[in-house]
Formats: C-alpha cells, structure tokens, sequence
C-alpha cells in the first residue's frame, strides 16, 4: 500500500522524477508540461487516481515555485515531483541559501503573491536550508477527497 487505500504493484517504487531546469525563458513551461507528463503517467501507467484539480494544483504550484527559483536564485535549478500516500510532493531546489517569507496580506500590492498562493492551495509547505542553497517543497492532495484543502 502506498498510503489510505492507494495501492502500488508488489515490489514497485513509488512513481518520481527530476528535471534539472537550466536558466532560460522556457524553464516554467517546461517544468509544467513535465508535470502534467508525470501525473498522467501515475494515473495510466500505476493506475493511481489522479483527479483534474491535482494536476491543475499541480501546475500552478510547479509555477510559482519555478518562477521564485529564476527570479531570486542565480543559476539552475531542480524539480522534483514524486507521489506519497494520497500526495503528489513537489519540490525545488536553487541555489539560493535565503528562504521565502510569507507577506502580509495587502490589496494594494502589485505581484509577489506566489508563496501565498503555494500555501493557500497546498495540503502542507515547508522550505529549509541545503547544502547548496534551498528546497522548497508543497504537498498537493491527488484526488478531491485525499487530504487535502
């Protein structure tokens, strides 16, 4: 069993990836199609459910997340996305060491809502310090009625 009733082949790994992202003007798209490839191959391949919301939770996350990482890190940066139970985790490192903060809410503010929006739709969130810069990491719910929000 992989967690609350999702069941895995005897002997099988739970699915995961990870996309090294270099700097260029694609990476976002390109962490976002590799997200959408990765859940369609849990549902078709391991025959895990994953329900429209997740994915469209999904992308948006790996988004906001890819986004940050290119707009305050110098250089590459990786995702990684593997399933947990009844979760799909998402992570990304960059090179950064400085973790986000959470602002203030603020109608008057032009941009810079994306950790909020990460929190607000993620079942769980966490950065922390690594060797070489951060990782942050959402915890997205893979059916309507999993855990999540």
């Amino acid at each position: 069993m992989l967690g609350d009733g999702i069941a895995a082949r005897v002997g099988e790994q739970p699915p995961r990836i990870s996309v090294d992202l270099d700097g260029d003007g694609l990476r976002i798209a390109h962490a976002r199609h590799r997200s959408v490839d990765f859940l369609e191959q849990v549902r078709t391949a391991h025959g895990l459910p994953v329900s429209q919301r997740a994915t469209d939770i999904t992308q948006l996350v790996v988004s906001e997340l890819v986004t940050n990482a290119g707009k305050y890190a110098p250089g590459p940066a990786r995702l990684e996305l593997r399933i947990d139970g009844d979760m799909i985790v998402v992570s990304v490192w960059d090179s950064d060491p400085v973790l986000p903060v959470a602002r203030a809410a603020d109608a008057g503010r032009v941009g810079q809502h994306g950790l909020e929006i990460v929190m607000a739709v993620a079942h769980s969130f966490e950065a922390e310090r690594v060797q070489a810069g951060k990782r942050i990491t959402a915890r997205i719910a893979l059916t309507d009625d999993a855990g999540g929000r």
